[in-house]
C-alpha cells in the first residue's frame, strides 16, 4: 500500500481505501501542537486547576437530587425558594 493511502474502518460501512489528508494544508494547522509545541494540551496541568473562592466573594449554592426510584421514575431537583 502506498504511503499516501490508508484503510478506513467506519461503523456500518465495509473497510475501504482512502487518500490521507495532509494536515499542513488545513487552514487552522497553526493551532496544532505539530506546528508549535506550545499549543499542546497539558492534561496534568488542567487537572491541577482548583476553583478558589475568597472569604468576601458572594456565590449561589444550588442543591439537586436526581436519583432513580425503585419503580423506575426519576426524581428531579426541587427548588426551595426563600
Amino acid at each position: 500500500m502506498d504511503g499516501d493511502k490508508c484503510i478506513l474502518h467506519l461503523r456500518g460501512v465495509r473497510p475501504f481505501f482512502s487518500s490521507k489528508f495532509d494536515i499542513t494544508k488545513h487552514k487552522r494547522y497553526k493551532e496544532l501542537s505539530d506546528f508549535d509545541k506550545k499549543n499542546a494540551f497539558d492534561v496534568e496541568e488542567y487537572m491541577k486547576h482548583r476553583l478558589e473562592v475568597g472569604m468576601d466573594e458572594e456565590f449561589s449554592l444550588f442543591e439537586a437530587d436526581a436519583g432513580i426510584q425503585a419503580d423506575g421514575d426519576v426524581s428531579g431537583a426541587e427548588a426551595n425558594e426563600p
